[in-house]
């Protein structure tokens, strides 16, 4: 995988930070790594933080979505978190949701609610 994101494993969640230079190559290789880790890892959740990104396009904002749903599938709940306000209207102008995934302000948000979840 590239410099353009990078997957870390801590308390059975994968975190994956997205850079703002990521390339579609780059997009479409932190799928296929991202998925073979929530299995290898057996990884209850995926947090994916974007706030690295300035804009997103229909590609990019499909491809999260994708991610999303790959880690639902593989029984790991997924959150995006860092979203810039510019890239939330984007999204939504662009008629796109991340209907498998949560969203929160941070990864302290996202891993406190995780946290939670196991305890509730």
């Amino acid at each position: 995988m590239s410099g353009a994101s990078a997957i870390y494993f801590v308390e059975g969640v994968l975190l994956v930070a997205i850079q703002e230079d990521i390339s579609d190559t780059d997009i479409l290789d932190l799928q296929e790594a991202l998925s073979e880790r929530v299995v290898d890892e057996a990884a209850r959740a995926v947090v994916m933080d974007i706030s690295a990104l300035e804009i997103v396009d229909t590609f990019v904002g499909r491809i999260l979505a994708q991610l999303a749903s790959v880690s639902k599938l593989l029984d790991a709940q997924t959150y995006v978190v860092g979203m810039r306000p510019a890239v939330a209207m984007t999204l939504v102008e662009l008629g796109m949701d991340l209907p498998e995934s949560k969203t929160a302000l941070s990864l302290t948000h996202a891993l406190r609610d995780l946290r939670g979840e196991r305890r509730g």
